[in-house]
Parts: structure tokens; sequence; C-alpha cells
């Protein structure tokens, strides 16, 4: 979508989301989501007038809801395997795209945020339970057992952002290749 035709407050989302994902939580900044963004000052403090804790708490909400999005379809329940080959293909372009800088937002606002942006680590947290509870709806809603689903869930979520850390560290899809193969066989 051209940038004149997303809201300011948007592009500034998503430069958030971006940022997060690079540089980390303590990497993100106001000056650096302007920059990245193209917004005005001034439309920090229209939009988040919580400044740049609100901005990186909306950042993670729109991430959650982003990626909870592979879990589901309007025609009803997605297949599990399905899913992850819905996410394995976002991350694997993501990633090589990004030449393997990366990463996923969450992750950066478990890992350094919760110190410095307590809201937003406890939104990571929610979304990543929130992930594995709609995972193992999904499961369940296909055949598996709700007790198999509770572990299969955890172990996709766990797997698939381990895989993609690193596939980061290793600047290569090989490690998200592997795990999404042996989930897909799991599944």
């Amino acid at each position: 979508m051209p940038r004149d035709k997303v809201s300011s407050r948007e592009r500034m989302v998503n430069s958030a989301i971006k940022l997060l994902a690079i540089r980390g939580a303590a990497g993100t900044t106001i000056d650096g989501v302007l920059a990245d963004s193209g917004a005005p000052r001034g439309s920090v403090y229209h939009h988040f007038p919580g400044g740049r804790e609100e901005l990186i708490t909306a950042a993670a909400l729109v991430t959650g809801e982003r990626m909870s999005a592979f879990l589901r379809s309007d025609d009803g329940p997605v297949h599990p395997r399905e899913a992850l080959a819905h996410l394995a293909e976002f991350w694997r372009s993501l990633l090589i795209a990004g030449d393997y800088r990366s990463g996923c937002p969450l992750v950066a606002l478990t890992v350094d945020g919760g110190d410095q942006i307590p809201a937003a680590a406890e939104i990571a947290r929610k979304v990543f339970t929130g992930w594995q509870e709609q995972y193992r709806d999904l499961l369940a809603a296909h055949g598996i057992s709700q007790q198999r689903a509770v572990t299969l869930a955890t172990l996709t979520v766990a797997a698939v952002e381990g895989a993609v850390i690193l596939a980061r560290a290793q600047r290569s899809t090989a490690p998200l290749d592997d795990v999404i193969a042996e989930l897909t066989a799991l599944l």
C-alpha cells in the first residue's frame, strides 16, 4: 500500500514492529521509528500520548494479531499443517528478505524489554500463551486429544520461535526448514 494511503499511526506501528524485530526493545527509539516511518514528530504525541512505551505496546498487540491470523480462516478452522506451512513461509520470506537480521518482535520484548517496558513484556507473555491456546484449539478441532494438543501446541510455538533464532544465527533457513519438516511429520 502506498505510504500516503497508510495512516501515520499505522506507519509508526509497522516501523516499531520492524525495529523491534531487528534491533530489540533497547534499540527501538522514537527517533528511529520516525526516521523509518517518515511520520511527522507531532504524530507520536497525537497517536501515542504515552510515548515510546505506548507505541511499543501497540506494536506488540499488532504483532500478536498478525501472527494469530495464520491460525484461522473465514472458512472455518485451518488444518494444523496448513497453518504451519503458512507460518513457515512467512518466516522464511522475512528471514531471507531481511538478510537474517529480523526475528520475532515479541521475542525481543521478552528477552530485553521486560525491565524497560513491563506492559509490552506482559503483552508478549499473553500473546505467546494465546498462540499456544489457539494452536491447541486448532489441533483439538482436528481430532487431537486435548492433553496431546496442549503439548503439541507448546512444542510448535517453541520450536518455530527457536528455529527463527537459529536461522538468524546461522544465516540460513535450514534450521527453520528442519523444524517445519519434523513438526509436519508429527502432525
